[in-house]
């Protein structure tokens, strides 16, 4: 068995070959689902995803008043989803032909791109999830709350970039750009057996759903009680939108790190797999990370529809770029320092997450 995670599309080789009882396994379905559908797909992601999230950014570079734990954390989070985007068209590639074409340095670099955008993106949500917890449970009780600044900040999103490097890097060195018979390939090349592989699925699962599921549960289990009993219009709006985030962030990684889980348990020899199973897990893995991919495009959506602020700045934005086609969108203007507020300083921040 070859497969390779968390980068599943970047070894294709192991499609083509055997089952993991070494019996030939017909893998016809999966290499016209590789070459016909998943290029196709990842371009929409690409397309779609760079759109939303770069007109997020712009509108919190244009539109930013003053220093904002949440908007910082949020145009992080767009910034991590640009760069995990940034590798869909070197994987769209590889899919469609099967060989890695652009050489070593740009194998480590691409990977680097897709695996830092990946763990990137969980930390802030992870972040913005404890910084939530802190404005709306403990108010001005924490240390924490009184020492906001921007040189906080900075910290916690450096902080936050160099554990998102760390967590990245075992994928980044173990991965070659090497000859399989007649293609280049892009994958891990683990020189010490099953070690590191099975070390990499357990820090995805950790990292990727354990980790968040518990620090998500936590705080929300704890901020939503204390919104239900604000005596908000906006109380309604809040709890459904940390919901839908919620609900969308563990709808699209949950199948993923099964089908994680389950490459660790055959693995290490936990569970004897049959050939006919293999490349069921096959198929399993090339569809769940597939909606994984389609996770970062949902972000500047869910923004747009529930983050009635946000609406008013893209509109604004949109009018000011292109005059001729936005000119009869005239959005009121709001001063408020948070892009999503929608009442009071501590509301705003808890309306966004």
């Amino acid at each position: 068995m070859t497969q390779d995670l968390p980068h599943t599309t970047d070894n294709y080789e192991a499609y083509n070959n055997s089952g993991s009882n070494g019996i030939p396994c017909d893998s016809s379905y999966i290499k016209v689902f590789r070459q016909s559908f998943l290029p196709t797909l990842y371009s929409i992601i690409f397309i779609v995803g760079f759109i939303g999230n770069g007109l997020v950014l712009c509108v919190l570079l244009k539109h930013q008043r003053r220093s904002n734990m949440l908007d910082v954390c949020l145009f992080n989070l767009g910034l991590s989803d640009l760069l995990f985007l940034i590798s869909l068209p070197f994987w769209a590639h590889y899919a469609a032909t099967g060989e890695w074409i652009f050489g070593i340095f740009m194998c480590h670099a691409v990977t680097a791109f897709y695996i830092l955008g990946f763990y990137g993106s969980i930390f802030f949500m992870m972040l913005m999830t404890v910084d939530r917890y802190v404005v709306t449970v403990h108010a001005q009780t924490t240390l924490y709350f009184r020492c906001r600044s921007s040189k906080v900040y900075i910290a916690l999103v450096f902080l936050m970039w160099v554990l998102s490097l760390l967590a990245s890097l075992p994928d980044i060195i173990m991965k070659n750009n090497v000859t399989n018979v007649t293609n280049w390939t892009c994958e891990a090349n683990y020189h010490d057996g099953h070690l590191w592989r099975k070390f990499s699925y357990i820090e995805l699962n950790f990292l990727g759903l354990v980790l968040p599921l518990f620090v998500m549960g936590f705080c929300y289990s704890q901020i939503i009680p204390i919104l239900i009993t604000m005596n908000s219009q906006q109380k309604h709006k809040a709890i459904k939108l940390i919901l839908v985030l919620i609900v969308i962030f563990f709808l699209c990684w949950i199948p993923y790190n099964v089908v994680v889980f389950l490459y660790f348990l055959v693995y290490t020899d936990l569970y004897n797999i049959t050939n006919s199973e293999w490349c069921h897990l096959n198929i399993a893995m090339q569809w769940t990370e597939t909606i994984t991919f389609i996770h970062c495009c949902l972000n500047p959506i869910i923004y747009a529809i529930v983050g009635q602020r946000f609406r008013t700045l893209m509109a604004k934005t949109l009018s000011e770029w292109f005059a001729i086609c936005f000119g009869w969108c005239k959005p009121q203007t709001d001063k408020r320092g948070s892009m999503f507020s929608t009442r009071s300083s501590m509301m705003t921040n808890t309306t966004v997450l």
